[in-house]
C-alpha cells in the first residue's frame, strides 16, 4: 500500500474479518461461503474449515464465467458469479451455507453475490 490512508483502510477490514470469523466456522454440513472483493473482480469460495477444503469456488475471472461477463457492470457479473458458485456448491452436494462477508458492507457487489446465490437454490 502506497498511502497511509490506503493501509488504515486495508487495516480496518482485517479486523472487521477477524471479528466476523472469529463467530463462524464451516462445517461438512454448513460450509462457509466466503467473499472477496477487489477493484475489478470478485472471488467467492465454498469453504468446509474442519477438513480445511475448498468445496467449490467461482470468479469473474474463470474462463467458463468471463465471456458472459463481458459487457456487464460489477454488481451484474457479482450475480452471476453467485449464481455459478451456486451450481457447483449443489454438484459438491452442499444445500445450506454461513456467508462471511469478508468485512466488506452487505451492499453492492457482495449483496450482488449473495442474491444471485440464493436464486439458484442456496440456503443461508
Amino acid at each position: 500500500m502506497a498511502s497511509n490512508k490506503g493501509r488504515k483502510k486495508y487495516m480496518a477490514r482485517k479486523r472487521r474479518q477477524r471479528r466476523v470469523r472469529a463467530t463462524m466456522h464451516g462445517t461438512a454440513e454448513r460450509p462457509r461461503l466466503s467473499i472477496f472483493r477487489s477493484n475489478e473482480n470478485i472471488f467467492a469460495q465454498v469453504i468446509n474449515d474442519d477438513a480445511g477444503v475448498t468445496l467449490a469456488s467461482a470468479s469473474t475471472i474463470d474462463k467458463e464465467i468471463a465471456p458472459d461477463i463481458g459487457d456487464k457492470t460489477k454488481s451484474e457479473a457479482a450475480k452471476v458469479v453467485g449464481e455459478v458458485l451456486a451450481n457447483r456448491a449443489k454438484d459438491a452436494g452442499v444445500e445450506t451455507v454461513i456467508f462471511d462477508r469478508g468485512g466488506f458492507q452487505y451492499t453492492g457487489r457482495v449483496a450482488a453475490l449473495a442474491d444471485g446465490a440464493r436464486e439458484a437454490g442456496l440456503k443461508f
